[in-house]
């Protein structure tokens, strides 16, 4: 793979922390930054004063950015007074703005005491502000104007980010920036934001990445803040104030318990949080509770008190993009920015120690994971990275490190049978330190070989330091670094801003900003240093100085595998050992040091022939010639340029981005692709073999710029090739003479056979709702063979049967292809050409192979139940299908598309915000199989058994009759107009306007213009429309709608906790004993009012500690027995229903044989061109 590139105790009023800002950081204002202070005499910056009277004084830098000759943007830096800088960015075309503010402190910072404090704040925080106190007030004004947000927590900065229509950013920005200068962290949230960063763990606690990543993170030397656990739980995060509440050092208030006081702890002064529709228990009693009770309040205080010190202005980089001018942006930045506090902190705190000590380096660690995948990682500590932006030494040797063309370690290694794929590249893991890694994926006889691999990867490292290093290395990287920015497109803006604004931390001049994390500069042998005796370039003594620190004594690899694997490699004296076990996953490992003779080895030069660096790069191109002509409006679709029986082309000329790069996709629909489960097998393993055999010629040609893929999928198989067009003709050649030619390898089928094995058993120990979704979609397709069906098949495949199915498959074809880019209709015309010449199939209909889904009966409600296949997933999850119709008519279909978003934010807000279900909850449209039938589904995974999921989303559905009913004519333009904003969005680059189109192909239908028209009759469409088809189609009363359900229920079932009517009734239990209790008020509020409930372990340990003093030995086992009973009659909610899944609901099928169920369902219709655009015999282009 190519290089790597994971309040206050009293906030004052906005109006008086404006004045404060204005008059407390002047002293700060331009000088915040230490690594800024470079030069600075020699930056021009301008301090300019508004005239408008709201918008305070800031600093403008004077000098150009440089950007790419493509970019068309207008770029300005700005620096408010209290020291947060700004890059504000005027897109005329744009018709989405976004911005992204990165505060420069992340899960590194947290207190010791209180791991995954950032996280926590990063949910909280948008919980309401002052200027917008309603809890959803953001999200819900960003999906009334097409947009979205999110945020995430790294280990040194945490991003805020977010994407709204151009007309609705100064409202977007507003809701926005008062998260960072009013922020309510209402204490209403509190306990369920904990329950969602809880959610959020158990979501994340079975799969291995974040598994090892902690692992890592635990085996740093002691005391280092690398050790911390960054996304936090509820009880890592209130065990602090669980221990204070214990040791009585919560002060009790008039309910119970009080934490100091402090305006921060007061009420919400305006209520944040709306009624749920249809409330459940828990949700109703969690209005009166929701602040967690003293242990909630406690969090929250320490929350604010971390946030009232670390997000200080000076450590916030924003980046906003929008239609206004420059001169606008900044003004609305300064505005609406301003209030924000400098607190006088380090605004780029670093961590330069790093976190391997001697005892970490020159190790070996064993990891047992979950899924079934064998892994070597190699790493090695590095600097801090981005004060190297010049010449970037370690992604240099990651060039060389993670090549996959002849004389690579990736090619040696292949060869030898002992990977599947292999990484490498450097890693920023915290602003001041960093980690050079390499990665090998293994085959099963590799890692029984793991061994000897880490001794070729050090041989490898070995030969880099006794190579030269000619000047043309770095050329050639420079060439392709300058290439790819010169012609960069534009990305979605929203990741576009959180790009800027994570790059703005970086130590380079402002007016590299953007080109300096993207260009690599050449070495200048004039520029030359004394290193040891040894004249050398400035840049090669800066690869030299950190291939230095890429040796054995110095890094640590780790073995990652199943526990019974590990067993078959492990000497004796390592099983007798045993295994370790990290505190927060579980993860099971064990740690040795490497012997005396690996040592050894490992640092003698390399003795492997096959080993050798690269040569030149053959596919950096030279023709980027773009033949721009200006036209009035770019064409709205392709144009059908060519037709035969075998094949049909569709072509548009570049006439909007104009870069030389184009977009190719040739299907080939076969009848025999997916003919049984075992055809299926073998058209995916012919697919992998035809990219394994390429991996050395097409390795350079991606380096450069050129990439493909060729992929199976229901209907045949795929080529998709993109990059610059002046050689992609020359690799689209290449990749189909190799689709046609394969001559398969029996060594590398039983590499393949593995790694798809491996990949299938994997999928069902991954998320739940993945799984569930799987399921739903598989219900409703007509022809899909299911994982389960194929992989029994792998085993008996045989080389010969793969080639005789390849030979059969691409006999008899229908070729479907698209061209868009810089590229002519004769160059088009030449591709497909030249793939129907080398292929030389037979024709058959497009009629013959067609994509259908199956179609529910009207006035049904299925439900079909299963277990989640990993045992140890806590988490279950539900898939509620409601089928809508056919989107072949237009006004069903845009007046279906208006009530999908109409309730999607309302569904999140409700069933996860508030109701607090799972992590994972959304609602959306589903398009079903052959683009010709659609539906509304729910997805949600929770700790919660299916059936009260399902109840839960029913009563959602139905308390939205109301929400319909009442809603203004204001909102429901509101909402119309964000849907057609969303239609008439342009592609951002030549890649979202090829899937644009493909959709249209791929499906037969070629509604090329579906978008444009469909906003036009949306002007037309009435809520009485939304709510006809609402009511009839989507709530739970109709007698008529069309639901399935799948219920993918856990098999590990939920600790028990004690409600607070089992509570209630223990104390009951208890007083009617008549034994006296020591501390027995204390005894009767441990639990009182916290909102979180008690696990029954907990409960009855407390209790067995007040009643041991004073009671005999059998009165206090017979009461602490009742417990378990008494949670078995008052459940909490969500916990004692169903749990097995064995109750059957009234009026509900529940399906018991798929195979009979799928038979039983109408397939959808065949599908046909909508418009007949009558593009032959002569196109317009």
């Amino acid at each position: 793979m190519p290089p790597l590139v994971a309040r206050p105790f009293f906030i004052p009023s906005v109006q008086a922390r404006l004045l404060l800002t204005r008059f407390a950081t002047r002293s700060a204002s331009l000088n915040h930054r230490a690594h800024f202070a470079m030069a600075r005499d020699n930056i021009k910056w301008r301090r300019v004063a508004p005239a408008k009277d709201k918008v305070p004084p800031y600093s403008i830098f004077m000098k150009p950015i440089e950007k790419s000759q493509q970019d068309d943007r207008e770029y300005r830096i700005v620096q408010l007074e209290n020291g947060l800088q700004a890059t504000v960015i005027h897109d005329a075309s744009a018709d989405k703005a976004a911005a992204s503010l990165e505060v420069a402190v992340g899960h590194l910072y947290d207190p010791d005491d209180m791991p995954g404090l950032a996280h926590f704040c990063e949910h909280l925080l948008f919980m309401g502000t002052e200027t917008y106190p309603r809890e959803n007030e953001y999200s819900e004004y960003l999906s009334k104007n097409n947009g979205s947000s999110n945020a995430y927590t790294a280990t040194s900065a945490t991003n805020y980010y977010f994407n709204v229509a151009t007309q609705a950013l100064p409202g977007a920005l507003s809701r926005f920036a008062a998260f960072f200068h009013c922020p309510l962290f209402a204490p209403s949230c509190t306990s369920r934001e904990l329950n969602a960063v809880d959610s959020e763990h158990k979501k994340n606690h079975q799969q291995d990445m974040w598994r090892i990543f902690q692992l890592n993170k635990h085996l740093s030397k002691d005391g280092h803040v690398w050790k911390k656990f960054g996304s936090g739980n509820r009880e890592s995060l209130s065990k602090h104030a669980k221990e204070l509440k214990k040791r009585g050092l919560l002060e009790r208030s008039v309910n119970g318990f009080k934490t100091p006081t402090g305006n921060s702890l007061a009420p919400t002064p305006i209520p944040s949080r709306g009624p749920s529709p249809a409330p459940s228990e828990s949700s109703q009693t969690s209005e009166t509770e929701a602040d967690g009770g003293p242990v909630g309040r406690e969090t929250r205080r320490r929350l604010v008190e971390w946030w009232t010190r670390e997000y200080c202005a000076s450590r916030m980089s924003l980046c906003v993009i929008g239609k206004e001018s420059v001169d606008e942006l900044s003004d609305m930045v300064a505005e609406m920015f301003s209030p924000i506090l400098n607190r006088g902190r380090d605004a780029l705190p670093m961590i330069n120690d790093h976190p391997f000590g001697q005892n970490e380096m020159g190790t070996l660690v064993s990891v047992q994971t979950i899924m079934d995948f064998h892994a070597l990682e190699i790493s090695f500590p590095l600097d801090y990275q981005p004060p190297n932006w010049r010449h970037k030494p370690a992604s240099f040797l990651a060039h060389f490190t993670g090549h996959e063309g002849p004389g690579s370690l990736h090619s040696y290694l292949k060869n030898k049978g002992w990977i599947t794929g292999l990484s490498s590249g450097a890693q920023n893991l915290a602003r001041g330190f960093g980690m050079f890694k390499i990665t090998a994926y293994l085959t099963t006889e590799g890692f029984q070989n793991h061994r000897e691999i880490t001794l070729a990867t050090f041989k490898y490292l070995n030969l880099l330091r006794s190579s030269p290093f000619p000047s043309w290395n770095q050329s050639e990287i420079s060439t392709i670094a300058s290439t790819r920015f010169r012609f960069s497109e534009k990305k979605r803006p929203d990741d576009y801003a959180v790009w800027l604004a994570e790059h703005m931390s970086w130590p380079v001049p402002r007016e590299l900003v953007i080109s300096a994390p993207q260009l690599t500069w050449p070495w200048d042998e004039k520029d030359v240093v004394d290193c040891e005796g040894e004249v050398m370039c400035k840049g090669e003594r800066e690869v030299r100085e950190v291939l230095e620190g890429l040796k054995v004594e110095k890094g640590r690899v780790v073995l990652m595998a199943r526990e019974q694997e590990h067993d078959k490699v492990a000497a004796p004296e390592q099983k007798e050992k045993g295994w370790e076990s990290e505190p927060w996953y579980g993860t099971k490992y064990r740690v040795e040091r490497f012997d005396d003779q690996f040592f050894k080895e490992a640092s003698s030069p390399n003795d492997i022939p096959q080993l050798f660096l690269p040569g030149p790069n053959e596919f950096i191109p030279t023709n980027l010639d773009v033949d721009k002509r200006e036209v009035a409006e770019p064409l709205q679709r392709p144009h059908l340029i060519r037709e035969t029986p075998l094949s049909s082309l569709w072509h548009k000329k570049d006439d909007q981005f104009w870069v030389p790069k184009a977009r190719v996709i040739i299907e080939i629909r076969s009848p025999f692709a997916n003919a049984s489960p075992k055809a299926s097998v073998m058209s995916r393993l012919f697919t992998d073999l035809v990219v394994d055999s390429l991996t050395e010629f097409s390795y350079d040609a991606d380096l450069a710029g050129l990439s493909y893929n060729f992929a199976s999928h229901p209907l045949g198989v795929f080529v998709a090739l993109s990059g610059y067009n002046d050689k992609l003709p020359l690799l689209a050649r290449h990749v189909l003479e190799s689709v046609k030619n394969l001559k398969v390898d029996p060594e590398r089928l039983n590499v393949m056979k593995e790694e798809v094995k491996r990949q299938w058993q994997n999928f069902f120990l991954g998320q739940s709702y993945t799984i569930s979704e799987y399921y739903g979609r598989y219900l409703i397709t007509e022809k899909q063979w299911t994982l389960q069906e194929k992989l029994p098949e792998i085993a008996a495949v045989t080389p010969e049967e793969i080639q005789a199915h390849a030979e059969q498959l691409l006999s008899t074809v229908n070729i479907r292809m698209l061209v868009l880019g810089n590229m002519y209709k004769s160059e088009a015309i030449g591709i497909v050409e030249m793939a129907e010449n080398i292929l030389a199939p037979k024709p058959i209909a497009p009629s013959d192979v067609l994509d259908r889904s199956l179609l529910l009966p009207p006035a049904c409600n299925y439900i079909w139940a299963t277990t989640v296949p990993n045992p140890n997933e806590p988490n279950s999850s539900l898939t509620y299908y409601l089928h809508l119709g056919s989107l072949l008519d237009q006004h069903f279909r845009v007046v279906t598309s208006l009530l999908a978003q109409i309730l999607s934010e309302p569904a999140f807000n409700v069933l996860r915000t508030k109701e607090q279900l799972g992590y994972i909850v959304s609602c959306s449209a589903w398009h079903l199989a052959g683009e010709s039938e659609k539906g509304l589904r729910l997805v949600v995974q929770s700790e919660k058994p299916p059936p009260y999921l399902e109840e839960r989303v029913e009563a959602f559905l139905g308390g939205m009759k109301k929400t319909i009913e009442e809603m203004s004519d204001e909102e429901f333009q509101e909402q119309k107009k964000g849907l057609e904003r969303k239609w008439t969005e342009k592609p951002k680059n030549i890649g979202e306007e090829t899937n644009r189109y493909w959709g249209h192909i791929d499906s037969g239908f070629l509604d090329f213009l579906r978008r444009a028209k469909d906003a036009e009759v949306l002007q037309s469409v009435t809520k009485d429309d939304v709510l006809s088809i609402f009511l009839s189609h989507i709530h739970p009363s109709s007698p008529n709608r069309s639901k399935l359900s799948v219920h993918l229920r856990s098999q590990k079932p939920p600790p028990k906790k004690v409600g607070l009517a089992a509570r209630t009734a223990f104390k009951t239990l208890v007083k009617e004993s008549t034994i006296p209790v020591d501390q027995h008020e204390s005894g009767e509020e441990e639990f009182a009012d916290d909102e979180e409930d008690p696990l029954i372990t907990d409960f009855a340990k407390h209790w067995h500690g007040l009643l041991a003093p004073s009671a005999d030995p059998e009165t206090m086992k017979k009461l602490l027995l009742e417990i378990p009973k008494l949670v078995e009659q008052h459940p909490v909610q969500g916990e004692g229903e169903d749990n097995e899944g064995t109750q059957k609901r009234e009026g509900v099928t529940y399906i018991e044989d798929v195979k009979a169920f799928k038979a039983s369902l109408k397939p959808s219709g065949d599908p046909k061109p909508i418009v007949e655009w009558g593009d032959l015999p002569l196109s317009k282009f």
